[in-house]
């Protein structure tokens, strides 16, 4: 679906859903009216740089708060080189260490929740926003989920959504129902994948996305259409992107020199001069730093080749390739292999990079790549999604479950639902289990999370991301949240079989249990030991 860039006129209300793509860049505010199928890209007030286009900085200092400036008004007032301008936010939101986040009197959380007010407060008054949807990294999904439903608690708005970015671009992307899709997304902060299965097709009914629940609103219960479901089928994502290459030209540049907003900046915009398809891979361009506080400014310049050589260096292709290898493999576990795909779609900012072209296309070959436009293919595509059917999630890294090893005497983690397991679960998981102890009162249920595999580490070293050679070995994170305990009728012995229990994970990505004492066959009711997301 193409999308309009248009500044809003007239005095008639327009009632619809609105979409806000938060990125570590740019980001993206979208409209759709519920009886127009067009999509509008918002140019609001001072913050847009292009209609739909909001750079993601916030200017605040404490000494003269309320006062801020977001988006583009930044670089209006010439405070893009101040030290009190917050960028590169959105990839700490929800991160466990935020020590490497290069901020200034806002936290990351902050500092998004600004942006998103100032977005709310500047739509205008021709539009009537009865449904907001927002989009969500894969990595840090459940705490950027709770973040973004706190900051949005207080807006006036009947409806709110959230939706995965990977997925949105999947149904943005106007494929065939019934098609089966590799969806690349190259961001400013992460770089996300994901494999993705459109229902329909053969004469089956064409999937739409249900919006998520809010404040304990179930909004599937509001349509009556059927439940139909876009089913992820494998994913993975890591907090890497088009920032980092920026970070990365300036220093191989300047090794020397800070690394300020203008600097990045126009290393930026050199990258994108670079990605030009048609320029010769041996010419160098330059790029001039506009710094609005020094008179002595910087030239960047870099060819091409140099470029690419520069991200083969800093293992950018490597850790696609892990990222890719942890797809594929979630996905198999589905039945999906990479002949089984029907296309493969990249999108956001890093998109336009040629060896990221290149090696896609190398890698899926000979399935067909699509390239939608870079920076809103995901807020439309979230607009695409409307109420009565649901996606259908992975779990992004499994959960196990502690286990009495009888033959060795030892607790032992096993595997209860591994990554890459669709929820809500179609048929529960059943297992038995015994005592460990004598005269035991009690079987404890304790969980624990494998940590993510097969994507290699990212550390900073001055501030400069880099990817730690190896991948991450595998070990078990004990849960606090998703545990409980079922007391015994009488006291049990070692390797006696007590409970017959069955697992599953609803609808909100909770681990569930119910079963069965087999010692005396009393039912054990349904159990909500926690979100497992």
């Amino acid at each position: 679906m193409e999308s309009e860039q248009i500044k809003p006129n007239g005095t008639n209300e327009e009632v619809g859903t609105l979409a806000i793509d938060l990125g570590n860049s740019n980001t993206v505010v979208a409209f759709q009216g519920e009886l127009n199928s067009e999509i509008k890209l918002l140019d609001l007030a001072d913050i847009t740089r292009t209609p739909g286009e909001i750079p993601s900085l916030v200017w605040s200092c404490k000494a003269q708060e309320p006062f801020l400036a977001v988006g583009n008004e930044v670089s209006k007032l010439g405070l893009q080189d101040n030290n009190n301008i917050c960028s590169d936010f959105k990839r700490w939101i929800g991160a466990s260490d935020q020590s490497n986040f290069e901020g200034t009197c806002l936290t990351p959380e902050k500092a998004g929740e600004v942006l998103i007010n100032e977005i709310w407060k500047r739509i205008p008054k021709t539009y009537k926003v009865k449904r907001l949807v927002l989009t969500a990294p894969v990595e840090t999904y459940q705490k950027y989920r709770a973040w973004l439903f706190k900051v949005c608690s207080e807006l006036k708005v009947n409806e709110i959504a959230l939706v995965d970015e990977p997925t949105a671009a999947a149904m943005g992307a106007g494929l065939e129902p019934g098609s089966k899709l590799l969806v690349v997304d190259i961001g400013g902060s992460t770089i996300d994948m994901s494999i993705v299965a459109l229902e329909g097709g053969e004469g089956k009914a064409q999937p739409v996305a249900q919006l998520l629940r809010f404040g304990g609103q179930d909004l599937e219960q509001k349509s009556n259409q059927v439940l139909r479901c876009a089913k992820v089928l494998g994913k993975a994502g890591q907090r890497i992107g088009g920032r980092d290459i920026d970070r990365w030209i300036a220093n191989h540049l300047f090794p020397n020199s800070s690394l300020n907003q203008s600097t990045l900046n126009a290393a930026e915009r050199l990258k994108c001069r670079l990605s030009d398809p048609f320029l010769k891979d041996t010419k160098i361009l330059f790029e001039k730093e506009q710094s609005s506080l020094k008179e002595d400014s910087l030239q960047l310049g870099m060819s091409k080749v140099i470029l690419e050589e520069l991200l083969q260096s800093k293992g950018l292709i490597k850790i696609l390739e892990a990222l890719f290898d942890h797809t594929l493999s979630s996905s198999k576990k589905n039945g999906c292999n990479l002949e089984d795909l029907d296309k493969v779609v990249l999108v956001g900012g890093g998109s336009r990079i040629p060896i990221i072209q290149r090696w896609l296309k190398d890698k899926c070959m000979p399935i067909e790549l699509l390239m939608p436009p870079s920076i809103e293919a995901i807020a439309i595509g979230a607009l695409s999604l409307t109420p009565g059917v649901r996606v259908r999630d992975v779990l992004q890294k499994g959960i196990s479950i502690r286990c009495w090893d009888q033959k060795n005497k030892i607790h032992i983690w096993h595997p209860l639902f591994l990554a890459g397991q669709p929820w809500p679960t179609s048929k529960p998981l059943e297992i038995v289990l015994g005592a460990s102890n004598k005269n035991q009162q009690e079987i404890e249920i304790k969980t624990g999370e494998p940590n993510f595999e097969g994507v290699n580490e990212i550390i900073y070293v001055n501030g400069i991301p880099t990817i730690k050679d190896g991948p991450i070995k595998p070990t078990i994170t004990s849960s606090k949240e998703v545990n409980t305990s079922i007391k015994l009728d009488s006291p049990a012995q070692p390797g006696e079989d007590c409970l017959k229990l069955k697992f599953n994970i609803n609808e909100n990505c909770e681990l569930t249990l119910h079963g069965l004492d087999l010692r005396n066959n009393q039912e054990i009711g349904l159990k909500t030991l926690g979100s497992i997301r």
